[in-house]
């Protein structure tokens, strides 16, 4: 692995991944960036992480939410991000479900927090009936990335003792 590779992995490994977000557009972010992994290695989404936040407002709920056919088009144009029609819609169309959960909750993190604590099989069936395009696959990372399911890191693992510093859910 190259030293620009490993140094991107490191960044996200080190200060991204398993530890809790509290800010909804930062979930939805990684909701985004998850579902646009699909299919493809989780590099590539990390190269392309600035092209997304530039394509979807910095991941602003209430932006994406009100997108029109245009912006659709637009993304669909955008070699910055993944050109993947279901994926742009599911973004759009999950924006819009986290809007409804903030109404009705006061935030995406309290509607998660709601549901927990959950097996993975419980979380994807939620999610399945919640959000579109969230497999599997999907939602365990996200959740494990969020700090929801453990096992982002190992015990042994240099980053995991911040991480339970951090106070992640799946070790309440």
């Amino acid at each position: 692995m190259t030293a620009e590779r490993k140094a991107l992995h490191q960044a996200y490994h080190d200060y991204h991944y398993g530890f809790p977000i509290h800010d909804d557009n930062e979930l939805f972010a990684r909701l985004v960036l998850e579902i646009n992994q699909a299919g493809l290695s989780w590099e590539t989404i990390l190269k392309k992480e600035a092209g997304f936040r530039k394509a979807y407002d910095n991941f602003d709920v209430q932006k994406i939410a009100a997108y029109t056919d245009a912006d659709r088009a637009r993304l669909m144009a955008d070699a910055g991000i993944i050109r993947n029609r279901l994926k742009i819609n599911a973004a759009i169309e999950n924006a819009r479900t986290i809007q409804k959960l903030q109404q009705e909750y006061g935030s995406f993190e309290k509607w998660l927090e709601r549901h927990h604590p959950k097996t993975k099989a419980e979380w994807v069936k939620l999610f399945k009936k919640t959000f579109r395009f969230t497999g599997g696959e999907i939602v365990n990372e996200f959740l494990m990335s969020i700090g929801y399911l453990p096992g982002a890191h190992s015990a042994e693992c240099r980053v995991y003792p911040k991480v339970l510093e951090a106070k992640p859910l799946w070790d309440n």
